[in-house]
């Protein structure tokens, strides 16, 4: 079964300094028929003004990820972590028992967009800990994140992966996945077919009972997507 998540339908918080998208229910924004799918609890897609962001604040178990798809994330942390997270790297804090930290858009004349997701962990408290990662651009599937951090992947404390799925005009490819868990794919950039249903950007699909996912380019530019293998 694919049930999809349309880009339009997602919740919508403007600050003025903060443009955000929700897929799920956050902050104000509330749908029961939305609070996640799986461990997968968030993703915000949000457009940071120049020179603003997010002041300090404290998290705890939580496994936080974020990508950037314009401009650079200024970071900083209660661990020490001071570092600029551009675009293309993936940045994965787990808040284990308690962290703080701040996010602001490095430039003070272009925006920053980026994804935050959320994935909650499969166990409580525990020493935080921060990873950040170039997987580079590879056509095809390319794992992210895994729960062993197996072939230098990020380690999250989930029984979850994450594969960025790069296809370019006119390519596809075959995905076996198990029928007993759940997959969600969040299109980052372009457009993607699976099993013939159409997916844009912003959009998003819930997938199960399903073996096999053709996934295909049928636009002019290259896709991007987010391919997240969940319990």
């Amino acid at each position: 079964m694919i049930d999809l998540r349309l880009a339009h339908e997602r919740g919508q918080a403007n600050f003025g300094w903060l443009d955000s998208k929700h897929t799920f229910s956050f902050g104000s924004y509330h749908d029961a028929k939305h609070m996640g799918y799986s461990a997968l609890r968030v993703i915000n897609d949000d457009k940071v003004e120049p020179g603003a962001g997010f002041g300090t604040h404290g998290h705890k178990d939580m496994e936080i990820l974020s990508y950037v798809t314009q401009g650079v994330i200024a970071h900083k942390d209660s661990m020490g972590n001071v570092k600029h997270l551009p675009v293309g790297e993936f940045q994965l804090m787990s808040a284990g028992s308690g962290i703080t930290h701040s996010e602001y858009n490095a430039s003070d004349t272009d925006d920053l967009t980026f994804l935050q997701i959320w994935i909650v962990p499969d166990s409580q408290g525990g020493k935080p800990g921060y990873q950040q990662k170039d997987f580079g651009q590879a056509q095809g599937l390319t794992k992210i994140m895994t729960q062993t951090g197996q072939d230098g992947t990020l380690k999250v404390k989930q029984d979850a992966s994450l594969s960025q799925l790069i296809l370019a005009p006119g390519t596809s490819l075959t995905l076996a996945i198990d029928s007993e868990r759940n997959t969600y794919i969040h299109q980052v950039v372009g457009e993607i077919n699976i099993n013939q249903r159409c997916l844009k950007q912003g959009d998003g699909a819930k997938i199960n009972q399903l073996t096999t996912l053709f996934l295909s380019n049928q636009g002019a530019q290259s896709a991007s997507a987010l391919v997240f293998d969940l319990p």
